[in-house]
């Protein structure tokens, strides 16, 4: 989301793919980029063109790496699923194709859809619509919800799902997906369990539970989550990102939220035009 901030801030609504790239390389250090984004990470050094920093010498272009970049195209178009996947689709590409691209797409959407409703099954539902229909992964997806549905016993959920993607790797996109979809509905809305059982399955658990926090944190807002969750955060982020080190959560919401107000009267504007 840090790195996404920097984009929005520095090239507004319009930003492109190559933007994105143009800010990884001025703010991320290489060695804490892993698989398809160093790959694109070096391909962009190489000077290959960005169209095909995705597909040259990539083989971890459906990995989840994309799917974890996708929360701030959401927070910048709440209410819009179909916005927000667009900016997604733009920001993905430049490391991924296909399923890798789709999960960024989704969990975009459905951030969108967190902001302006409480009903889980809705909000993954309208996120799907933005993903192509007859893929891998809507019926990966569409899959996770039923079993979550038909089993109350978490780790029953969990067999069924390993068995399910047994082919996948643990970091591909799919089948992380899948978990964090089966979290959220089994998990009803509740903040810790959610986070909590998605941990618990497995595969790339840090960037599992990041993902369906935010899901969850953006349709409930700070004043519900449970408070030893966020207090022995003090207030304090850590990262790597050039210039972002020890920045405070509070101050980085203020920057998204005026963002989004930048964004919103952009968007109203090109409909009207």
């Amino acid at each position: 989301p840090i790195v996404n901030l920097v984009v929005a801030e520095k090239y507004g609504p319009v930003f492109e793919t190559e933007d994105i790239a143009d800010v990884w390389l001025r703010t991320l250090p290489v060695m804490t980029t892993f698989t398809a984004e160093r790959v694109a990470y070096v391909n962009a050094l190489k000077l290959v063109p960005i169209s095909e920093c995705a597909t040259t010498d990539n083989p971890y272009r459906e990995w989840i790496g994309a799917q974890i970049r996708a929360d701030m195209w959401g927070w910048l178009a709440c209410g819009n699923p179909s916005l927000a996947s667009q900016y997604a689709w733009r920001d993905a590409r430049l490391s991924h194709t296909r399923n890798g691209i789709y999960g960024e797409m989704f969990f975009a959407a459905a951030i969108a859809v967190a902001a302006v409703s409480e009903d889980l099954e809705h909000i993954l539902t309208t996120a799907l619509k933005v993903v192509p229909g007859e893929s891998r992964f809507v019926k990966s997806i569409m899959s996770a919800m039923a079993i979550a549905r038909d089993n109350g016993d978490w780790e029953t959920v969990v067999d069924r799902l390993y068995v399910e993607h047994a082919d996948l790797f643990w970091v591909h996109t799919i089948n992380n997906a899948a978990l964090v979809t089966a979290a959220l509905i089994h998990g009803n809305g509740d903040f810790e369990s959610t986070i909590c059982s998605v941990v618990m399955g497995g595969w790339d658990a840090d960037c599992n539970g990041a993902t369906a926090g935010s899901i969850l944190g953006t349709m409930k807002g700070k004043g519900a989550l449970p408070a030893k969750w966020i207090g022995p955060l003090n207030n304090c982020l850590r990262s790597s990102v050039t210039g972002f080190d020890n920045s405070a959560f509070d101050r980085l919401a203020v920057r998204t939220s005026l963002l989004h107000k930048t964004f919103s009267t952009h968007n109203r504007k090109e409909m009207v035009q």
